[in-house]
């Protein structure tokens, strides 16, 4: 059995939109489960088998083109709002559906914090996404000025991942 990888880009993001906790599909020679609202936090070193017993491709690191933030207007001045975002300020966005990790262990340091002066290239963050841990890159060098996700949430294809004021 061939796998589309659109296809299953489609289902994850169609399950992420439901309150389906688990969800296993086996074939002959297939098998794929997926589970979310678990939240586990990566290994440093982590090695993938897979069940012919090969070992698979290491982890990625996926570079992450950077796009400008565009503020929307506020809806109602009573309502309070976050700081507000500088024209300039360039998003990280995530490469895939996956889970997002700040360090690379439990008990190790955030790749960045808040204020943080960043290179391009540099490690921000991994996106966890079929047991796989996906190292994510800045496209820009600057200074992290907010972290929008929450260690160990899900994230979407495309979400913000963090916002970088560029140098």
């Amino acid at each position: 059995m061939a796998i589309d990888f659109n296809q299953l880009r489609e289902l994850l993001a169609a399950i992420a939109g439901t309150d389906i906790a688990e969800l296993t599909l086996k074939s002959d020679d297939f098998e794929l489960t997926v589970r979310k609202g678990i939240a586990t936090m990566p290994m440093a070193d982590q090695t993938v088998v897979n069940t012919a017993g090969m070992i698979a491709a290491p982890p990625q690191v996926l570079p992450i083109a950077p796009a400008p933030i565009q503020q929307s207007p506020a809806t109602n001045p009573a309502t309070p709002t976050s700081p507000p975002v500088d024209q300039k300020w360039v998003a990280v966005k995530s490469p895939m559906v996956g889970t997002f990790y700040r360090s690379p262990a439990p008990d190790e340091a955030a790749f960045v914090e808040v204020s943080d002066r960043i290179r391009s290239d540099q490690t921000v963050c991994i996106i966890e996404a079929m047991k796989l841990m996906n190292e994510i890159e800045a496209e820009v060098s600057g200074q992290v000025m907010e972290i929008l996700v929450k260690n160990g949430e899900p994230v979407e294809y495309g979400q913000a991942l963090m916002l970088i004021n560029p140098d």
